[in-house]
């Protein structure tokens, strides 16, 4: 007998676009909830990036495989009235729109309440429902830029590589480690949180009967997740010491076989010089001038060198990575995603999923990262086209029959692009 799925039973109206939002709905809707995507009739803008997957964006699918997918003009009365009814029979609507443009579309949390007031809405915004920053627009690269992301990144990997040490000149290494980073963490850790909010607050609904609305900004998730936040809160004095954890002083080193490897740790920490000095079997090093506790930070980048230079005498990365898991220094080879997924470990584990690119082949995206012992979860179903869904759901949940969702579709409240054939 198949398990049933943690939030089985569990209806959920994703309003919201591109990735925070819609981020959340997948990990609901990995979980074992039914997730009913809203388009616009030109919808959702992940639609439109590349690469493709059969006949949807790789991007849209990674993010929205599974959701339940309709196509309705918000800014028509009908198309209101439309998803206020859908709503009535939802435990949880999630949007991403700037504060006040729901509300501006009829489409508030006190209207939803007024007619479902178990319903659990969440709003994803840039920097909160209230505030001086609340009418900001927002995009991740500016979020990374404003909660001290970029900054931290460029000052922190240059003091790593020596960008700042005049007997360590890398002309343009200060400028090309403050690039931006590549992925939109603002957003998804936005939507993660939206999620597990979302989550406690269907808990407390089947405490009280009652649901409410969850205000969930991007800056404040940033600051949440960012780890090393409180050295700058604690005003540190960086000339005095680095953070002693910190994941950017791990060295990226190059074996003999030109492969790539991360150690973990920041050489001139006490407990891993010592296995440095153990994995080299260069005792000598501890008696060394540079290399005692209170000269060790300075000369750092002179203990790199020796450990670049040890590490390139190895004619293959096996041999490297097993003398040093025999001193418990933690690596990783340095691999492209594409690589990852090939690994063994990615295979075993099923880490990456193959669904319906809807034109017969597949796409692979990213599996859930949770397995449960007594329930399934994960990716399942297929990506949808833009209104695939809207005569099902608009029967199911709004209680139209087909003479009312034909006047909305000869209307052009309702819209849809099936694939090209």
């Amino acid at each position: 007998m198949v398990a049933d799925r943690p939030l089985e039973g569990i209806r959920v109206l994703d309003c919201s676009r591109v990735l925070s939002g819609p981020i959340a709905g997948r990990v609901l809707h990995d979980l074992g909830a039914e997730v009913v995507k809203v388009e616009p009739p030109e919808g959702d803008l992940t639609r439109f990036a590349v690469p493709r997957a059969g006949i949807t964006s790789a991007y849209f699918a990674q993010q929205n495989t599974g959701k339940r997918n309709v196509s309705i003009d918000l800014h028509r009365p009908e198309g209101v009235d439309a998803l206020l009814r859908i709503g009535e029979h939802c435990d949880v609507l999630i949007e991403n729109s700037r504060p006040g443009v729901m509300d501006r579309l009829g489409l508030g949390y006190p209207v939803f309440a007024a007619r479902n007031p178990g319903l659990v809405y969440a709003s994803i915004t840039g920097y909160g429902q209230a505030g001086p920053w609340s009418d900001r627009r927002a995009f991740a690269v500016v979020i990374h830029a404003e909660m001290g992301l970029l900054e931290a990144g460029g000052r922190w990997r240059a003091d790593a590589a020596g960008a700042h040490d005049a007997d360590h000149p890398e002309p343009g290494l200060e400028h090309r480690l403050r690039a931006q980073d590549p992925m939109s963490h603002g957003d998804v850790y936005a939507g993660l949180h939206c999620a597990s909010a979302i989550l406690a607050a269907l808990i407390q609904r089947g405490r009280t009967g009652r649901g409410q609305h969850i205000d969930v900004d991007m800056a404040e998730a940033l600051l949440h997740v960012n780890d090393f936040a409180h050295w700058d809160l604690a005003d540190a004095d960086p000339g005095a010491t680095r953070p002693s954890l910190a994941p950017v002083y791990s060295p990226i080193v190059t074996v003999g076989d030109g492969t790539d490897l991360v150690i973990a740790g920041d050489p001139s920490n006490g407990i891993v010089f010592e296995g440095y000095v153990l994995a080299m079997d260069r005792p000598e090093l501890r008696e060394d001038p540079r290399f005692v506790p209170e000269a060790r930070g300075a000369h750092r980048h002179e203990f790199l060198a020796i450990i670049r230079e040890w590490v390139a005498s190895f004619e293959r990365v096996e041999d490297l990575q097993a003398r040093l898991d025999a001193i418990g220094l933690v690596n990783g080879v340095v691999r492209t995603i594409g690589e990852a997924a090939s690994t063994e470990w990615a295979v075993a584990r099923g880490a990456i999923a193959e669904v319906d690119d809807r034109a017969g082949g597949v796409a692979r995206i990213p599996q859930a990262p949770w397995r449960f012992s007594g329930a399934e979860t994960g990716v399942r179903g297929v990506p949808a086209w833009r209104g695939e869904h809207n005569r099902e759901v608009l029967r199911e949940l709004a209680g139209l029959d087909d003479a009312a969702i034909d006047r909305l579709e000869a209307d052009g409240v309702l819209s849809a692009r099936p694939p090209r054939t």
